[in-house]
């Protein structure tokens, strides 16, 4: 965190001051461990195995918060008889289907509940192999699994069975005491490396510090989130802390570290392809023809997603303002529909295949910057177009001049038939907008300076395209006569934004206010609780309806700390509804009193309201601030009039936290350890090797290394440097961060060094079925060789900055990695094996030819086919 996120580590060193113990997880000693109390080194990709054994510890001494697990989380349902647990199938669950490599979780369910055949999250195994080969109405049904759900998950039915004593076998907490029981610290030792004595260090120092007085928080970043069980891990930290009573409190929950300012806002307002704002599910073409279809399934759900009717209806009129009626469902024909899997991978392989004709790559720059770097650029050469937004000539706009297939004589410039637009664009500085930072903040920030020459804004650029594209539809329906209904989504887009300032740019204000939303007389909302059904409010967003309350841009406040409370609520704005904290609620008691004074955030006040009660405290209630502690909702009620006066998490279909998930994850309704697709060891907690539904991309130019194996014996991990900004497009073109960190390296430790031959300061190449880079060593105590069950395990360290272009030049580590995916959101792995050689890389033909070589020999001992390893 102090190497990535150098000034919200800031915050953490406060906390050390104030007497916080700092425990880092990670395994480079890193600028965070120096600083941390406790290093703990660990195995890349083994982390599930490390906090499984922190919950095993937990349950198996009766550690938990019981008051809070029992009232807040689902630890007491009763789960179907049918089930069965990895314990029972040696790594898998109950409802895999071998051929089809997914689950159903018709057995995961509540019992007594209406089962639901459907895993959100699953796809169609077919559809990692191509963009566009899913060919049947069952194909594509199978792939809309992971979008209709949306994000508050498949309904559970009817009130669950409850076993209060938490000793019925069929309970959550008893199937939870059963699923870790093998994750002990004896096998921590030899799954993760880490020893038995600094297990029980932090375990201890866990427990200590959650409960009724003391609260823990975990921090994350793609250390978790790149692996394909990314989500899992994150729902295993989410168990462990839900156990220990420390999500919805001051001082708890689970912060994710976003790659930079505004990740959190790119998937508010999403850049990605299965969702609409505020997480609402992207229809699918085959499940959603009219709108009724779409919201059916969350029109009878419990909780604040009940309502979403109202948050799609409202968007809609935000898109297509006075042609959306009733009469015409809302213009929700309008719509782009999902067939499958249409993520970035995805379409990388389309692009190779040549299904995928043009693209545009907007802040982004994957020649580089994306996994298997080689598949990127060979998909980037077979387009017909290629437009290229950024503010330096990165690598993307420049493959088809230096991409190391250009030196390998594997593409030429003269055969590349794709014509690149560059386009240069206005820095953060240069243009007005806000970031939502990780904490759900929208914080405002003004323009600057102009942007220089032909740059413009991002805004700008779509609504001058917009523009184009609409004018060209008139023109074409003027000369036919009629308009051609595929035009009409476009042509009835609500596309009105006044400009100014020297280029006459959209203002960006003006797009805030339309998000935040309007009443029919176009007065601003100030909550998402105003929207209704019937058309008569618009928001682009429903979560971020009240950033624009009273006509006032909440996100601009700039109210000094020393003039308002420690929670801050006057300094930028946080949705929902400027909620500091997420399911506060659970900060107080199931009677509405705090846990305790020392923690004390949000309680039940009967004497407020003349009377009437209100919960109240330093922050917005993320609940129904009317509702009584003991209210207990009619059973025939739906949306937030079906929450009870105790289910702090608002969003889940039964107001608990989930501690075992019947619905809603591609791989399983718990988090069990599996091996990266490359492993120098094999799974020792389960015959099942590798996650069975994890999505392979099929292609020559993705082989993977056979594990574990020989040829292969080194596992690498890549990582950030605080001097470099993501893929170094940013940071590697000026001259003084280039003198900070001036040069591609890789971290070796001691033992590697003499096992290979490396010096420190000179070269080595590192060496995968799928490239081979170089870099300068650093060998350093940094990295730790780790005993892990009967063998050492050494780790290679490589920073991700580099590529051909910039002050300084590298190649680049992403060039290594594979691609295999987490099943439940596409996520790419950033862990590896890899072979190791002391000098540079070969140049020409002949650096193809070295990757050959080992190539075959990994093909000699028998490389994993996707099929295997399951």
């Amino acid at each position: 965190m102090a190497e990535a996120h150098p000034v919200g580590f800031q915050w953490v060193m406060e906390a050390k001051l104030r007497g916080a113990k700092i425990i880092h997880v990670d395994p480079r000693f890193t600028r965070t461990s120096a600083v941390a109390n406790t290093h703990v080194p660990i195995r890349a990709g083994s982390d599930v195995a490390f906090l499984g054994a922190l919950i095993n510890h937990v349950l198996s001494n009766g550690l938990d918060f019981r008051e809070y697990v029992l009232n807040y989380t689902n630890a007491a349902v009763i789960i179907d008889e049918r089930y069965r647990d990895t314990e029972d199938l040696d790594g898998l669950f109950s409802g895999f289907d071998p051929e089809k490599r997914n689950y159903s979780s018709a057995t995961w369910q509540y019992a007594g509940g209406a089962a639901d055949g459907s895993s959100a999250g699953t796809r169609d195994p077919a559809q990692a192999t191509s963009a566009h080969d899913v060919e049947t109405e069952e194909a594509e049904q199978e792939a809309a699994r992971g979008e209709r759900a949306g994000a508050g998950g498949i309904s559970v039915g009817p009130p669950a069975r409850r076993d209060e004593t938490l000793t019925d076998p069929f309970c959550v907490y008893q199937i939870l005491k059963r699923h870790f029981s093998r994750y002990t610290p004896e096998m921590v030792e030899e799954v993760c490396g880490i020893s038995r004595e600094q297990f029980a260090e932090v375990a201890d120092a866990l427990v200590a510090n959650s409960g009724r007085e003391r609260t823990t928080a975990f921090c994350y970043a793609v250390g978790w989130t790149q692996h394909t069980i990314g989500v899992q891990n994150i729902r295993t930290a989410s168990i462990l802390q839900l156990l220990l009573g420390n999500i919805g409190r001051p001082g708890g929950g689970i912060m994710a570290l976003r790659g930079h300012a505004s990740i959190q806002g790119s998937t508010d307002i999403p850049t990605l392809f299965n969702l609409l704002p505020g997480y609402i599910p992207m229809p699918h073409a085959q499940l959603h023809s009219t709108l009724d279809d779409f919201v059916a399934e969350d029109s009878g759900k419990k909780g604040f997603w009940g309502n979403m009717r109202a948050y799609t209806v409202s968007l809609l009129k935000a898109y297509f303002g006075d042609a959306a009626t009733p009469e015409n469902d809302f213009c929700f024909d309008y719509l782009p529909r999902l067939t499958g899997n249409h993520g970035t991978y995805a379409t990388v392989l389309g692009q190779i295949e040549g299904k995928v004709k043009g693209y545009f790559v907007v802040g982004e720059n994957p020649a580089v910057g994306s996994s298997n770097g080689k598949m990127q650029r060979m998909g980037l050469a077979n387009l017909d177009w290629l437009v290229v937004r950024d503010m330096r000539l990165i690598e993307t706009a420049t493959f088809w001049s230096d991409s190391p297939e250009i030196e390998t004589g594997e593409l030429e410039t003269d055969k590349i038939g794709t014509e690149v637009f560059f386009l240069p664009a206005a820095s953060h500085v240069e243009k007005s907008g806000t970031f939502t930072n990780t904490n759900r903040m929208l914080q405002w920030r003004q323009q600057a300076v102009e942007p220089p020459g032909d740059a413009r804004s991002d805004l700008d650029f779509y609504y001058r395209l917009g523009q184009r594209v609409r004018e060209k539809l008139r023109a074409a329906a003027d000369e036919a006569g009629r308009i051609d209904e595929m035009d009409r989504p476009v042509l009835d887009l609500a596309w009105d934004y006044p400009t100014h300032g020297k280029y006459d740019e959209p203002d960006a204000e003006a797009v805030l206010a339309e998000i935040n939303g309007r009443a029919a007389d176009g007065t601003p909302l100030s909550a998402y609780t105003q929207l209704a059904d019937d058309g008569s409010t618009s928001c682009g967003c429903w979560i971020y309806c009240g950033v624009y309350a009273d006509g006032v841009n909440q996100a601009a406040r700039r109210k000094p700390h020393w003039e308002q409370t420690e929670v801050a609520p006057e300094w930028g704005w946080v949705w929902p509804a400027n909620r500091r904290m997420l399911y506060n609620r659970a900060s107080a008691d199931p009677d509405g009193k705090p846990w305790s004074e020392r923690k004390k955030y949000l309680w039940w006040d009967p004497d407020a309201a003349d009377g009437q009660g209100r919960w109240v405290g330093r922050d917005n209630a993320d609940f129904i601030d009317d509702l009584p502690p003991h209210f207990r909702p009619p059973e025939d009620a739906t949306g937030p009039a079906a929450i009870g006066g105790d289910d702090p998490f608002v969003m889940q279909t039964d107001g608990k936290g989930w501690l075992f998930a019947p619905s809603g994850l591609a791989d399983g309704p718990l988090p069990t350890h599996y091996e990266p697709p490359e492993s120098p060891v094999d799974n020792r907690l389960y015959g099942v090797r590798n996650n069975p539904v994890r999505q392979n991309v099929d292609s020559v130019e993705n082989p993977l290394n056979p594990s574990p194996d020989e040829v292969f014996p080194f596992v690498f991990t890549t990582y950030r440097l605080t001097e470099h900004h993501t893929a170094g497009g940013m940071s590697r073109t000026l001259p003084y961060l280039s003198e900070l960190q001036p040069a591609m390296f890789c971290e070796v430790s001691f033992e590697l060094a003499a096992e290979c031959g490396l010096e420190n300061g000179g070269w080595a190449t590192i060496v995968t079925s799928r490239a081979a880079i170089e870099a300068r060593v650093l060998v350093t105590a940094r990295m730790r060789r780790l005993r892990v069950g009967n063998r050492w395990v050494e780790q290679v360290g490589l920073p991700y900055h580099w590529g051909p272009n910039g002050v300084i030049t590298g190649d680049s580590a992403n060039d290594l990695v594979n691609l295999t995916l987490d099943p439940n959101v596409f996520i790419q792995g950033k862990v590896g094996t890899c072979a190791v050689l002391p000098g540079r890389r070969p140049r020409g033909p002949e650096l193809e030819a070295l990757v050959e070589d080992f190539r075959t020999r990994a093909v000699e001992q028998g490389v994993i086919t996707p099929e295997e390893g399951a």
